[in-house]
Formats: structure tokens, sequence, C-alpha cells
């Protein structure tokens, strides 16, 4: 890269507040460029996460910008006259709230007027007649009071979106559609700045999912969230100079969520495969153990719980397997203590919970890896497996199948691939490998050559650099076409 293009970073929920994943992701990929200056916006709930970072910031990495999406309204509304919306206002709020075909740029404009106060919108009067309208046209089968407060709660976190005032770079490149496309949409509109999207996993499908599993919301309100989430994800798209995606089937989930076909490229992830060949073998105290490494956050959608579960059915019928959580527990601490109590109620021996580590210290001395996910993307564990040349047991979730399986290859099985949340199966690929040393030995070497043709560190640092070239040729007056 000549170095002209200042990027923009606009990360939601990850980067740098926690590790792996999407944020080891971003990490890696500014770390690749180090002549390329980097601004990150970065947006988390509320304050009580503001500069509480797990990673030190690279050097090119100048600039650090936070929203909160559950932030207070910091205007002082004592020196603030009623609010009035223009008709040209008040009808373009009016179609983001009915989804009548968004005057987004309206809503951009809106946003910019100064001391605006989002308490006063949203209180007043004509807010309050446009979600009567919306109440009156969808959905009067449900009571009117509640409904207008779901709309505040709802819009909140958007509006503070909109209000944010969006640095200038050459080029935002999102790490989701959503709030975080949003800004690259504002971006684009007030700045000429370009736009790239790189999904991890399809923002919208997996709001959807949490939102039909979630507790906190009931009956249609389901169903507006989802569809606030759609709307915003279709902006993204459309404004989007290009949107990547990291394997076919999330491609063809973008494309069938309203993204042109003609934007959309594939670009798998990759890892540093550096220092993986030096990895510590077995100690001897591991010797009477096959061990079972996991590699991941204790939340609820690692699903850690089925995990356990498995293991000490396994367990019961092969003494030696010993299971090692190795990751941070502090991110939801309520969930991490159920898992902790599962362990102790099912008298379960030999379950490990590491807390944060450098997984190189640990990989070595695994005989596999699980992943019992209910949502992933194409995760980077998997990919660290295979570079200590160890098979992947994984639930059937985004490109999972894809990386024990094999697209473009023909190397073979590298693991197991199971169904989400099916504690029998889980436990019998635990078996299944625990008890054949040779067939493991065969899938860990199976893995280790699909990593070394397709996912390495180096290969996504060639695929980037040439689409950040690319946008820098296109500011710089010319362009290549993506086919």
């Amino acid at each position: 890269m000549a170095g002209y293009l200042k990027v923009c970073i606009v990360a939601e929920g990850c980067y740098p507040y926690v590790v792996g994943g999407v944020s080891s992701w971003i990490h890696s990929l500014i770390n690749s460029f180090p002549e390329t200056e980097f601004i990150l916006l970065t947006i988390v709930a509320n304050r009580s996460f503001r500069g509480k970072f797990v990673y030190d910031l690279p050097e090119n990495l100048i600039e650090v910008h936070e929203l909160y999406l559950e932030d207070e309204d910091w205007c002082d509304n004592r020196k603030k006259k009623s609010l009035k919306l223009k008709e040209k206002e008040y009808n373009a709020i009016r179609s983001l709230v009915l989804n009548q075909k968004i005057d987004w740029e309206t809503l951009f404009e809106f946003f910019r007027r100064p001391n605006l106060s989002l308490n006063e919108l949203l209180m007043g009067p004509d807010f309050f007649h446009i979600v009567m309208d919306c109440y009156n046209l969808k959905y009067n089968q449900v009571v009117f009071s509640d409904f207008l407060w779901t709309m505040r709660s709802i819009y909140l976190p958007l509006f503070h979106t909109l209000l944010m005032d969006v640095p200038k770079a050459d080029l935002y490149h999102c790490v989701a559609t959503g709030y975080a496309g949003v800004l690259g949409s504002m971006a684009h509109y007030f700045h000429g700045s370009r736009l790239l999207i790189s999904e991890h996993g399809i923002y919208t499908r997996e709001r959807e999912e949490e939102l039909i599993k979630a507790k906190w919301v009931k009956g249609i309100y389901k169903n507006i969230w989802i569809e606030q989430f759609r709307k915003m994800s279709r902006l993204a798209y459309d404004t989007a100079d290009l949107v990547t995606s990291l394997y076919e089937h999330a491609r063809e989930l973008q494309i069938e969520l309203g993204c042109p076909q003609n934007k959309t490229i594939v670009t798998p992830n990759g890892i540093n495969i550096e220092g993986f060949d030096r990895l510590a073998p077995k100690q001897a105290e591991d010797e009477e153990f096959i061990n079972i490494g996991a590699v991941l956050r204790v939340t609820p959608i690692k699903d850690v719980k089925t995990m356990i579960q498995a293991f000490a059915y396994a367990k019961s019928r092969q003494p030696r397997l010993k299971l090692w959580v190795m990751g941070p527990y502090d991110e939801d601490k309520e969930y991490a203590q159920e898992c902790f109590d599962l362990v102790e109620a099912m008298q379960v021996k030999d379950i490990v919970f590491t807390g944060r580590i450098n997984v190189k210290d640990y990989l070595g001395r695994m005989d596999m890896t699980i992943l019992t996910s209910i949502s992933e993307g194409q995760p980077l564990t998997i990919l660290e497996s295979y570079a200590a040349h160890k098979p992947v047991i994984a639930t059937d979730v985004g490109n999972c199948r894809g990386l024990i399986y094999g697209e473009e290859d023909d190397f073979g099985e590298a693991g197991i691939l199971t169904h989400i949340m099916n504690i029998e199966e889980i436990s019998y690929a635990i078996l299944e490998l625990a008890n054949n040393s040779e067939r493991r030995m065969r899938m860990g070497e199976n893995g280790y050559r699909r990593l070394m043709q397709r996912y390495k560190l180096s290969d996504m640092k060639k695929t980037y650099n040439r689409i950040y070239t690319d946008f820098e040729d296109r500011m710089m007056g010319g362009w290549e076409e993506y086919e």
C-alpha cells in the first residue's frame, strides 16, 4: 500500500474490549498494515465500558472514538426551546418508523441540528403522533402506552448513532452492518468516504436468532426489533462500495437480505501461524489424560453448558478425558457462575477453567479441540487448532462445516461436525476421537494442510491489501472492478 489511505474501522461490541473472534481479527488487520493510519470508532452499550481496553493498541491506531448506545441525553435542556420538526423532517422520521422508503439523507441532516435533545424528540408531540400512526396502521391489538414506550426504547440507540459526529477518513471499514453500517453510511454522506463492510457473521440473522430466543421481549415487539435491524442493514448494503463475507453461504445470505450481488466477495479469515511450530508438547502430568481444549469466552452463545454435559457423559465412559475451558469468564459473570455450578452439581471431575490465557501455551498439550457454539462465523479457534495439527469437534454453525470437511480441497475430514445443543452427538464425537488416536492424528494433519492452503494471515493480508489499494486507486481517480 502507498499509505495515502486513512482507514476508520467501525466495530460493535467487540474490539478493543473483549478478546478473541472479531476482536482478534481487527487487531491482526491493523497490525498487518503498519504504514497505514487507522482510526477506531467503537460501539458499546454505555459509558461503563469507557477506555476499558484489553488490547495494547497498535501505534498506527491514531484515534479511538466511542459511541454509547444507552447514553444519557447530554444536552442542557434549560437552554432549549420546544423541539419543532419541519415537514420534511417529520416525514423522514415517519418513513423510518413506518419503514416506508426511508429518507436517510434528511435524517442525517436533521441529527446535525446543534444541541438536539433526544429526550425532547422522543417525548415530544411529533414523535407521539408518528408512533400513533404506526400503531393504528399495524399494531392496534396491543396496549398503546406499552407500544409507545417500547418504540422510544427501540429508537433511542439508533438516534444516538445518528447524533454521532463521525471522524473524517478516506475509507470506513465496518465490521458489521447494524449501527456500524449506519455510521459508515453517514460518513459516506457527509465526507464522501468510501464504505467497505466485512461481515463475520450475518448481523441481521444473528440479531434475529437472539431476539427469537430472548425473554426480555415478547410478541409483536420481537418482529419490530427484527425489522429495525433489517432496515439498518439494508441502508449499509445500499450505501457500501464493497461487502465481504467469510464463506460462500454467508455471501448468499447477504444477497438474500438485499445486498446487490455485484458488491459481494468472499474473503476467508486467516491466522498468524508463527510460533505454532514450536508449541510445548504434552507434559508429564498430561500423559494419563486425553486432553480436550475449548478456546472460547464463557458466554451463552458458546453454549458451554451443553459442552459440560456432553463431556460428563463421555467421561463416564472414558475416565481418561480432561476438558480445558480456555478463555475469559468475566464477560458474563452470571452465565459463568451457572457453568461452575453445573460442574459442581454434576460432580464432574477433570474440568479446568483457565481464564484468559495465551493459546500457544496450551494447544500443544491438547489431543483435540471442541466448539459447541449456537452461532459462529468462521471461527479463528478452529484455524488455530489446525495450526497445532489438532482435530476439531464443532457444531454445524457458520462455516464450521466448510472448515471441517473442506470447500476447495480434497484433504478429507479434519474433525467431526455435530448439531447444536445435541449432548448425545457431541459426547459420541468426543468418544470417537478419544478412542482412536490414529484418526485424531490423520484429521489433525488434514486440518493443517487445509489451513496452509487457504487460511493463513498472509493470505488474508494479500486480499485486504488488494482491496485497500483498489479503494486508494479510486480515491486517486482509478478503480479496479471485482468479479
